[in-house]
């Protein structure tokens, strides 16, 4: 997800984004432990997604 996206999303639907992302984190990273992931980069954006998520609610919170 861009920050251009994330920035036009209300704070509900980036709460609901948060939690499906580190669900698919979680997934992925049990996934990792198990030796079944290809793409290992996944986890890497996963992660880029949730701080840019959390930085643009703060944002929005503190406006």
């Amino acid at each position: 997800m861009k920050a251009k996206e994330a920035r036009e999303l209300t704070v509900a639907e980036i709460n609901v984004k948060l939690n499906e992302t580190r669900e698919k984190l979680l997934a992925l990273r049990l996934r990792k432990q198990t030796g079944q992931v290809e793409k290992t980069h996944e986890l890497r954006a996963l992660r880029k997604d949730i701080a840019r998520l959390e930085t643009i609610k703060t944002q929005k919170a503190a406006a």
